[in-house]
């Protein structure tokens, strides 16, 4: 039996390539910790319940949460404290957690020196601010595996999922029939539905917790629960030789 044609595999970089989830609570809370050794007089909870209000009605890649958070607590709790310094205190845990924390998955770096070594185009196509992602590959030291003009950022295209376009850009920039692409991400709202659509090959990342329980239109092609069973299906079913 022949074996499907692959040419390359496009990634999500949230909850696919590290732990977005687990990261955001430990960056968050290091920057409260911060506001409060300031001066900031509001019980760590409230703070946080706060935040994630924030977080969830202005997105996670606004730049100023630690502003608004500043706008939704009464003055007296940080009488005498300049706004600035508490919002600047925040935001440096917060990259220092960046620099000290942010790391793929273990296993997500040992696929993808293996998959470097085939022919496939390695790719990634995910949607948030480009500067936020761009340093998110960056610090996530996967860009040596990585083909270079396979990294589709949706802000610097001015299209995001779930628009399929973005995942047509992707395929078309780099001369590729859908049919033989590959999308892994974990949302199937706007990692499964959307490439679906076009005719890709459609993984689903089970590792994150996030959106277990989300369902979508059209049932992936796989599931994963990490890379290795990425690794098992291109052996498998499009037999990669690696």
């Amino acid at each position: 039996m022949q074996k499907q044609k692959l040419s390359a595999i496009f990634f999500d970089i949230d909850d696919t390539l590290y732990s977005t989830y687990e990261f955001s609570e430990m960056a968050r809370e290091a920057a409260l910790d911060a506001m409060i050794k300031l001066g900031l007089k509001t019980p760590k909870e409230q703070l946080k319940q706060e935040l994630d209000e924030i977080v969830e009605e202005f997105s996670s890649n606004y730049e100023h949460h630690f502003d608004k958070l500043l706008l939704r607590i009464p003055k007296r709790y940080y009488k005498n404290i300049n706004p600035s310094i508490l919002v600047a205190s925040a935001v440096v845990a917060y990259h220092d957690t960046k620099f000290r924390h942010l790391r793929p998955y273990e296993d997500v770096v040992e696929v993808l020196k293996l998959l470097y070594n085939t022919e496939l185009i390695l790719g990634v196509i995910t949607a948030g601010f480009t500067v936020k992602q761009a340093e998110k590959l960056v610090r996530l030291k996967v860009l040596p595996y990585i083909t270079p003009n396979a990294i589709f950022l949706s802000d610097e295209l001015g299209i995001s999922k779930p628009n399929v376009k973005l995942y047509l850009r992707a395929c078309s920039d780099l001369n590729l029939k859908p049919s033989e692409c590959m999308y892994i991400g974990d949302n199937p709202l706007t990692d499964i539905d959307p490439p679906k659509k076009i005719g890709m090959i459609a993984v689903r990342n089970m590792r994150s917790s996030k959106h277990l329980h989300v369902q979508g239109k059209f049932p992936p092609d796989y599931e994963i629960h990490n890379f290795w069973d990425l690794l098992d299906i291109l052996r498998e079913d499009f037999g990669l030789k690696v």
